[in-house]
C-alpha cells in the first residue's frame, strides 16, 4: 500500500515537516530554565549545609592554628579537608603507612568536627595520595598498596583512638596517580603526599518499617485529645439526690416576695 505524504507546498507543513505549535518554544524555554534551577540547587546543597559550612569554618580554623597546609572546598558532592606535608608535618615516614605523632596530633583536633557530620548521615571517605617515587618490597609491592594502606591507618586510628563510628567511614588509594601539582622537586613532592577526608552529601532520610510501626504505636497509644476533653465538659451534670432536687423545685415555685412590696387596701 502506496503511503501518502503530505505536498511540500502544503502551508500546513515546512520542509523538514510538521512545524511546532507556537506554545511549544515557550514551553521548551521553561522546562530549561527548570532544569538549570534544579541543577543549581542540587550543585548548591552542600553549600547550604549549615552543619557543613559550620564544620569547613572550624576545620579552616584548626589549619591555621596548626599551620598544615591545605584546603577544605566545598563542591556539588560535599566537602573535601586535603591535608599536605610540608616542613615539620610530616604524616608518615617514607615508604611506611604508619602514623606520626604530628598526624596524631592533627586528626585529634579536626576528628571532632567530621564526628558531628557523620551523626547528620554523612560519609566520609578518606584518600591516601603518595608522590611518583617508585616503592617495590614484600609489604608494598607499588605506591598503589602504599596509598591504600596509610588510608586505611588513618581510619583505623579515627575508629580505636578517637572512636569514630565505623559506619561513616571508608579508605581508598590513589597512588600517585592524582597530584595536584607536579612531581619535579621536593617540595611538590611533599605536596603531593598528602592525605584527604572526603565528606559526602547525607543522603535524603526516609523512614524504616520499624520506624513507622514505632510512630503508629505511639499514636494508638497516645491520651485523648483536648477536643475529647471538651466534649467531657459539655455533658450534663449528674442527677442530685432527691430531697435536694425537691427543695430546689419548692423555692422555684414559691418565690419570696420582695421586700418593698406593700399590701393593697380594698
Amino acid at each position: 500500500m502506496k503511503r501518502e505524504m503530505i505536498d511540500a507546498s502544503d502551508p500546513r507543513v515546512t520542509l523538514i515537516g510538521h512545524p511546532a505549535p507556537a506554545w511549544l518554544v515557550n514551553y521548551a524555554d521553561l522546562m530549561t530554565e527548570l532544569s538549570c534551577f534544579f541543577i543549581i540547587l542540587y550543585a548548591l546543597s552542600a553549600s547550604l549545609n549549615k552543619d557543613v559550612q559550620k564544620a569547613k569554618k572550624e576545620v579552616e580554623e584548626t589549619m591555621k592554628q596548626e599551620q598544615v597546609q591545605g584546603q577544605v572546598k566545598v563542591d556539588k558532592e560535599g566537602m573535601k579537608i586535603t591535608l599536605e606535608e610540608q616542613g615539620e608535618n610530616v604524616f608518615f615516614n617514607s615508604g611506611s603507612a604508619d602514623l606520626s605523632p604530628r598526624m596524631k596530633e592533627i586528626m585529634a583536633k579536626i576528628v571532632p568536627s567530621l564526628r558531628t557530620l557523620a551523626k547528620e548521615n554523612h560519609q566520609i571517605i578518606v584518600e591516601g595520595h603518595t608522590d611518583d617515587v617508585p616503592i617495590h618490597n614484600p609489604q608494598f609491592p607499588s605506591n598503589w598498596e602504599l596509598s591504600t594502606a596509610r588510608a586505611t591507618s588513618v581510619v583505623q586510628y579515627m575508629i580505636r583512638g578517637l572512636q569514630f563510628p565505623p559506619d561513616r567511614l571508608g579508605a581508598i588509594g590513589y597512588g600517585q596517580f592524582q597530584p595536584v601539582v607536579p612531581n619535579d622537586s621536593p617540595e611538590n613532592q611533599s605536596r603531593n603526599r598528602r592525605v584527604v577526608f572526603f565528606v559526602k552529601n547525607a543522603p535524603a532520610k526516609f523512614k524504616s518499617e520499624k520506624e513507622a510501626a514505632r510512630e503508629e504505636n505511639v499514636q494508638e497509644h497516645a491520651p485523648p485529645a483536648a477536643e475529647d476533653a471538651a466534649g467531657s465538659e459539655g455533658e450534663s451534670a449528674p442527677p442530685l439526690p432527691a430531697g435536694q432536687a425537691g427543695a430546689e423545685e419548692q423555692d422555684v415555685s414559691n418565690p419570696i416576695p420582695e421586700a418593698d412590696s406593700q399590701p393593697v387596701n380594698e
